[in-house]
């Protein structure tokens, strides 16, 4: 189901996993409950997999760690943010389609 190269993130390693990464990070605010968020899984874990070693995925279960998404304003779910350099590079809330999500890695490589 999932890939393995998606990264599960929390409020305890946001920091060291994200805003310390060497290379950029997309993130999704996701939780089970979520349709949307179950339709763009498999786009997630597709680009994680395409991008491999260029760009770091994670998951965030907004459930599950509350500090985090309210931190970057997360109010929608699925909401995928990018990140470079510890910083917030784009964002787009909402099942998009994989072309919208690559648009938003290539500003950052």
């Amino acid at each position: 189901m999932a890939s393995e190269k998606v990264n599960t993130l929390g409020d305890d390693n946001f920091e060291t996993e994200v805003l310390q990464s060497a290379i950029p990070v997309l993130v999704d605010f996701w939780a089970t409950w979520c349709a949307p968020c179950k339709a763009i899984a498999p786009v997630i874990d597709s680009i994680a997999e395409e991008y491999d070693g260029k760009v770091k995925v994670g998951k965030v279960n907004v459930d599950d760690n509350p500090g985090t998404p309210g931190k970057y304003g997360v109010r929608g779910i699925p909401t995928v943010i990018l990140f470079k350099d510890g910083k917030v590079v784009d964002q787009v809330v909402g099942a998009v389609p994989k072309a919208q999500l690559e648009a938003l890695i290539k500003k950052a490589l």
